[in-house]
């Protein structure tokens, strides 16, 4: 019982933590367009939770001046603001700065097209807060920021990574467990890349509450597990990862809209998203399974009890999960 408590302490202390800060862990976004000589056409998009926004404010070079009030709004979860702005000189080689980002855990994607058409796109962090446009940007530079958000999102995507653990404890056998974590990559990249270029879309809310629910699916598969009998979850974990990854991709998409694709590079950018993705989802499976030795050799108790424990946690965790987002359904719009 020992195990089963430690579990359940370490999962719970998880799940405050989740709670304190999931929605200070969605980027921000900004979008600069150049629409004529030394005008510019300014996107700002930040977190927000109904009538309540995150501490964050867009500070633009002193040359920079608002064309008129700035028309502010908040729907599906985000306030934004919309303004044009007059910069006399242009914007390169000039700083742009996140005022706020320092005591936040969020990043900031910053795009800004030119009217040559080139696109520079900047990853702001809280050690990073400001950048200086360049306005010549590689392909490869794109890509790179775009793959860092990609591992950026899944390792703070709580409900995802909840969904993989509960399928890591759901599974024993490790060519199994590899099968079915392929399975789930290959479903949420196809709907990943099919919302993300407009083939198909779901609301984005009523799918983040889906994705609660199959975590709770899981969770309950995990309880109901008996020796001696193999229920289908168990017998093809794959089939149940590939049905729920097709759901998790529009949740990835949704993130990926959210920060915006650059026209001129978008398989570029939805491929080293999904790099990102598959990458930090790689890197948590590989971290948990050397957490699980290290515990195993550590203490040498019965691992059901753990097993049940933990089951338990994730099943309660993902229905505040669904409780909270369903409930949140038409807030802010």
């Amino acid at each position: 019982m020992r195990r089963g408590t430690l579990a359940l302490l370490f999962l719970l202390q998880f799940w405050l933590v989740v709670s304190a800060f999931a929605d200070e862990l969605r980027p921000a976004y900004l979008s600069i367009r150049e629409t004529s000589p030394d005008e510019f056409s300014v996107l700002w998009k930040i977190p927000a939770l109904g009538d309540k926004r995150l501490g964050l404010y867009l500070q633009l070079p002193d040359v920079c001046v608002p064309k008129a009030e700035p028309v502010r709004v908040i729907e599906n979860a985000a306030y934004s603001e919309r303004w044009t702005a007059i910069c006399n000189g242009g914007l390169r080689g000039r700083s742009i700065a996140i005022d706020g980002l320092r005591s936040t855990a969020t990043d900031a994607l910053a795009r800004i097209e030119c009217r040559d058409g080139s696109v520079e796109i900047a990853r702001l962090t809280p050690e990073m807060p400001h950048f200086v446009v360049a306005g010549v940007q590689s392909g490869w530079e794109v890509a790179w920021t775009y793959f860092l958000l990609g591992v950026d999102h899944i390792l703070s995507g709580y409900d995802h990574l909840l969904f993989v653990f509960a399928l890591i404890l759901l599974i024993n056998d490790f060519w199994m467990l590899t099968k079915t974590i392929t399975a789930f990559t290959l479903a949420h990249s196809i709907t990943l890349a099919g919302a993300s270029l407009g083939y198909f879309s779901l609301p984005q809310q009523p799918v983040e509450a889906t994705i609660a629910l199959s975590i709770a699916f899981v969770a309950s598969e995990l309880i109901k597990q008996r020796p001696g009998e193999r229920r289908l979850s168990e017998s093809y974990p794959w089939v149940v990862a590939f049905a729920f990854g097709l759901l998790h991709g529009f949740g990835f998409a949704g993130a990926l809209k959210e920060t915006g694709l650059p026209q001129t590079d978008v398989p570029v950018a939805l491929l080293t998203f999904n790099l990102g993705v598959e990458a930090g989802q790689l890197l948590f499976v590989a971290s948990v399974w050397i957490a699980f030795l290290v515990v195993r050799r550590a203490i040498t108790l019965p691992v059901a009890p753990a097993r049940l424990a933990a089951a338990y946690v994730i099943g309660a965790v993902s229905m505040l999960w669904f409780v909270a987002r369903i409930s949140s359904f038409g807030a802010g719009a």
